[in-house]
């Protein structure tokens, strides 16, 4: 396998993750169980379900350890994932391991030992992520519970799957719900015009003169193909392009206080692991107007990675969210500026271009560095605009502009 192959196939990877537009902290996986299972199966006291993006790896369930993220580089779980669909990566002693004996979580509380991991592979052979048990002594698993494990990790695939495929069903049938609101009222105003004028011809009777009865004929007329005309547009509409715009509350839609705290939740003491001054701030008004979530912790969660990866320590980070509203359209503007090593044009260039490449981060991160192609995609998605300002040594950047209907 060469080396393009492999960027590409990581980028490949990166956006088949964003695509299941998953919410790291919301807890409602549905997996917590699988993650139970998987620790009775193998009789070890940890057991976690770990995503990996560029740069951070998220865990969604665990048990008997409770940590939320940690740089992909910290992690074993990466190593899991260069392994083929099925296959398995273990190590008997961690602490004799040069990869792992000075990681936090070896050397400290809770002093781990053993570990086993299982890619979580999708369809298209991407691994996601990995299931693995831990614990603080050595362990024997038994070839057929190794096994369970492998057919416990192809279940947690299918339920973030399955997660995705109903998200996507509800904001399709939100997307039908608006659209016969929108029938019911432009409906209305054209009958409610043929109904007055029926009335009036109805009322003058044989005082009616010809002229004017030809002239409510072809108002009549008008109304009528009107309603043709909506009805036409309700039946070729592309529902599929409508997805981003969804309003359901209650799951699909972010305000910018929302949106602030879950930026400050996530990446916030990654900024403090760093030393960074880390700051988020909204704009002036519509703080708490609702506006669709669909793939922005994605976009906005890369461009701070990248940040974080890229600004020295003692460094800033700010991040500025702001929507506005223009008669019946939003636009949401999005800043994220740091204070870090900066881009020469020809890498802005190359960004804007989708080439993928990879570099170090200033504290020796390793090159998992894609999140800005992953955002130049998802924001082209959603059909949205980015523009990079950067300077060498100086810092960049980011903003983004998104329109919602």
């Amino acid at each position: 396998m060469d080396n393009k192959y492999t960027l590409e196939s990581e980028l490949e990877r990166l956006l088949t993750l964003s695509n299941l537009d998953l919410d790291y902290y919301d807890g409602k996986h549905g997996v917590r169980w699988l993650a139970e299972m998987a620790a009775n199966v193998a009789g070890t006291k940890v057991s976690m379900i770990n995503l990996i993006d560029s740069y951070t790896q998220w865990s969604i369930a665990q048990v008997g350890l409770e940590i939320s993220d940690m740089p992909r580089e910290d992690s074993v779980c990466q190593f899991t994932m260069e392994k083929g669909e099925g296959e398995i990566f273990e190590v008997n002693d961690l602490r004799k391991d040069a990869r792992f004996k000075d990681k936090f979580y070896v050397k400290e509380d809770p002093n781990l030992t053993y570990y086993l991991g299982v890619p979580l592979t999708t369809a298209e052979g991407y691994n996601i992520g990995a299931l693995c048990v831990m614990d603080v002594e050595s362990k024997q698993i038994a070839v057929e519970k190794r096994e369970l494990l492998k057919m416990i990790a192809r279940q947690i695939v299918d339920r973030l799957k399955i997660n995705s495929k109903l998200a996507e069903l509800k904001e399709q049938m939100s997307v039908m719900v608006q659209s016969q609101k929108k029938l019911a009222h432009d409906v209305r105003g054209p009958i409610g015009g043929i109904v007055g004028l029926a009335e009036i011809i109805k009322m003058q009777g044989i005082e009616n003169q010809m002229e004017e009865v030809l002239e409510y004929m072809d108002l009549i007329q008008n109304s009528s193909n009107s309603i043709l005309d909506l009805a036409d547009e309700i039946l070729h509409q592309n529902f599929d392009s409508k997805l981003q715009m969804t309003r359901d509350p209650k799951e699909h839609e972010f305000t910018l206080l929302l949106f602030k705290n879950k930026i400050q939740a996530m990446f916030g003491p990654q900024a403090m692991v760093k030393k960074l001054n880390f700051n988020v701030e909204t704009g002036s008004s519509n703080h708490f107007r609702p506006f669709p979530k669909s793939k922005l912790m994605q976009i906005v969660g890369n461009l701070i990675s990248n940040s974080i990866k890229f600004t020295p320590p003692y460094g800033s980070i700010s991040i500025l969210l702001n929507l506005e509203v223009e008669e019946e359209k939003e636009v949401l503007s999005i800043s994220v500026s740091d204070t870090g090593t900066g881009m020469p044009q020809s890498k802005i260039d190359q960004i804007v271009a989708e080439e993928v490449s990879s570099e170090r981060g200033t504290s020796g991160e390793k090159g998992f560095g894609f999140g800005l192609h992953v955002v130049t995609k998802l924001v082209r998605e959603l059909g949205g605009n980015l523009e990079i300002d950067s300077e060498i040594g100086k810092g960049s950047t980011f903003k983004i502009e998104i329109q919602f209907n």
